[in-house]
């Protein structure tokens, strides 16, 4: 395929198989869905062969042919290839801009505070941050790097350990006014837990249970609770006086060291076996402004402890 308009004709068929829409594609590529279906049947007319099933009814209107289908992972891929291989060649730099996918609590409490730092030593690097909790495709949207929570164990994606994670209860200075109030760690029960939902996907996380458990109550858990489903708003909870919050460490630190929180038990040491990483696509990973970064993330970590010590 020699001719421009067999690549404009192959992303035209990918973005619509992928979508299953005409329409759906006409919307990503910025053209018409006319266009689109043209420069399909262009395509279909090129290879003597159809790629769709048309349907005239039904939810779906546009089903992949199965030859077609068997195809479309080499065709994507080359795609991805093909936005490397550019990449390579426009941002051999640290100008651009760098897309960092990262869970909004995260964002919010860690990264956030923080990124003036990066932005001060790397002025021509324009940072965009996709907050999001569910899973992300690092080629089709775009994503440079990444920091995630969890094992270290992401298909398809380079990881290194960037910080480990320490859980402890956490709560709002006015709620230590009455000094016997925390006094033994089985009196948390006459409190309002709050609990991390966001953390529910995550079975080997601490939760509330597993903490008091180490930490000597027995019993069961009758208590009233708060359920926040990010871990921010937790925080937010704990600081604005609802109850006691099972803290991350890394979410919590700011806020302890500002004094809107207090540790209570800090005697007390229960380490999340989950950690955070730093992911990335391998074959991206020696990209300038990516390499500027990873490195920033690592060395801010590390003032970070040394302040600490």
């Amino acid at each position: 395929m020699k001719s421009p308009i067999h690549l404009n004709a192959l992303k035209a068929f990918e973005a619509s198989a992928r979508h299953q829409s005409f329409s759906a594609a006409a919307n990503e590529l910025n053209v018409t869905p006319a266009a689109v279906g043209q420069l399909v049947k262009t395509l279909e007319e090129w290879l003597d062969t159809p790629l769709f099933h048309r349907m005239s009814s039904g939810k779906t209107r546009l089903i992949t042919t199965e030859t077609a289908q068997s195809a479309l992972p080499l065709i994507q891929e080359g795609f991805d290839k093909l936005a490397q291989g550019l990449d390579i060649l426009k941002d051999n730099a640290i100008s651009g801009v760098l897309t960092v996918a990262v869970s909004p609590a995260f964002a919010a409490k860690w990264l956030l505070p923080r990124l003036h730092h990066f932005q001060a030593i790397c002025t021509q690097t324009n940072v965009n941050l996709n907050t999001n909790l569910k899973p992300v495709d690092f080629a089709s949207q775009c994503i440079d790097i990444g920091i995630r929570f969890g094992i270290g164990n992401w298909q398809g994606l380079g990881a290194e350990k960037l910080m480990d994670e320490e859980v402890y209860p956490v709560c709002s200075p006015t709620l230590l006014e009455d000094p016997t109030r925390f006094t033994t760690t089985d009196k948390l029960l006459n409190e309002t837990l709050i609990h991390d939902q966001s953390m529910d996907a995550h079975t080997s996380f601490p939760s509330w249970s597993s903490w008091l458990k180490k930490a000597g109550v027995t019993g069961p858990l009758i208590t009233k609770s708060i359920q926040i489903n990010n871990s921010a708003a937790v925080l937010q909870s704990a600081i604005d006086g609802h109850g006691v919050a099972l803290a991350r460490s890394v979410m919590a630190k700011d806020d302890l060291a500002a004094g809107r929180l207090v540790r209570l038990f800090p005697d007390i040491y229960f380490e999340s076996p989950l950690a955070y990483y730093v992911i990335y696509r391998p074959e991206c990973v020696a990209l300038p402004r990516i390499q500027a970064f990873k490195n920033w993330l690592f060395k801010e970590v590390e003032n970070q402890a040394f302040k600490s010590e």
